[in-house]
């Protein structure tokens, strides 16, 4: 069975999917693209799931999937790639799907990103956050934000997440990389732990609950650069979901210290380009200003939108105006723009 699974992960590489799903009852699919695609015909059996997981686990994840129901883990392909792998019972069996982490880091080119962004990377303190859907590329931006500043300052990066994809080696800089469930309990302990080991930056792979989003405030307003991700669509649902976060009676006080920490929101999705080969980034981008810092105080969150319409010299951009760009430049078709415009009404005005 080894040798099926190396033929898999090879596929995969190979056809530069995204990720290789692997069910009972279906053969192996790749999705690419965006679309899923068999790799071959043979249908997969309960016996065959089961001797994979063997193959890419050792005994502490089995143990994980019997107990808790699932695991999550990265996991090397030789000296080709690295996966991560979500392994997870399902009507009496399991099923496996595998996310293939490009080995290359893009450069803020290539991921689309302006100068201005590059230069809040430099900043000594303040919370930046990459938002998307599941599968948007937030874990491949923040891997390239992290060999960013490792690669041009000297400065002590942790990063914490679960589980680990990239491996950042030391450059000009250190990178701490503390996985969850392997070297710390959780993130939120994680942070704290790791305020008391000299960090300049800390990487956040997740603020899934109250507890790491108040440790990541709390970092960063302690005089460290904080990265961190959600899975909100847009700058304005991202402050309403940190706020909403507390109880009622905290929310206030947690309106002026967002308002005082947030330096950005980068809002991310991925479409497939009208060529139908590959998936480019599309960004809303809103970059922390007076203004933006008293809409989040006075609970005028609904008008961020507008703000960053007027806030292009400040290096802000809606999502609706980066997708028109994209279209006028015959990247994605027309359905796709139609398909995730937050305003369909402007969207026509913006597209020529």
């Amino acid at each position: 069975m080894m040798a099926k699974i190396n033929e898999y992960l090879k596929a995969c590489i190979e056809e530069k999917a995204s990720d290789l799903h692997l069910a009972v009852g279906k053969p192996p699919v790749l999705r690419i693209d965006g679309n899923l695609k068999p790799i071959n015909d043979t249908i997969l059996k309960k016996e065959d799931l089961i001797e994979i997981a063997r193959e890419i686990t050792d005994e502490s994840k089995r143990k994980e999937i019997e107990d808790k129901g699932g695991c999550d883990f990265g996991f090397s392909f030789g000296n080709l790639a690295r996966f991560r792998a979500s392994i997870f019972k399902t009507k009496g069996t399991i099923g496996i799907c595998l996310r293939l982490i490009p080995s290359k880091l893009f450069t803020f080119q290539e991921l689309g990103l302006s100068d201005k962004i590059r230069q809040l990377l430099h900043s000594s303190r303040g919370l930046i956050l990459v938002t998307g859907p599941t599968g948007s590329g937030k874990t491949t931006t923040l891997a390239t934000m992290t060999d960013y500043i490792n690669s041009n300052m000297d400065a002590h990066i942790i990063t914490i997440e679960d589980p680990i994809e990239y491996y950042h080696e030391h450059k000009k800089g250190i990178v701490t990389q503390r996985e969850v469930g392997v070297d710390v309990p959780s993130f939120s302990e994680a942070i704290i732990k790791g305020l008391r080991s000299d960090p300049d930056v800390i990487l956040v792979g997740e603020m899934r609950d109250l507890q790491t989003i108040k440790a990541a405030l709390l970092a960063a307003e302690t005089g460290h650069l904080v990265f961190a991700t959600l899975h909100t669509i847009s700058a304005a649902q991202t402050v309403d979901r940190i706020i909403n976060s507390f109880p009622v009676e905290e929310q206030e006080e947690v309106r002026i210290q967002l308002s005082t920490v947030i330096l950005a929101v980068l809002s991310q999705q991925l479409l497939v380009r009208k060529s139908g080969k590959g998936r480019v980034a599309v960004f809303e981008i809103m970059v922390s200003t007076p203004s933006i810092q008293s809409l989040i105080r006075e609970r005028k969150t609904f008008r961020i939108t507008s703000e960053l319409q007027t806030g292009a010299k400040y290096g802000m951009r809606p999502f609706d105006v980066s997708l028109a760009e994209f279209y006028n430049k015959d990247i994605i078709s027309k359905e796709a723009v139609y398909e995730k415009a937050f305003d369909r009404e402007q969207i026509d005005s913006l597209l020529r």
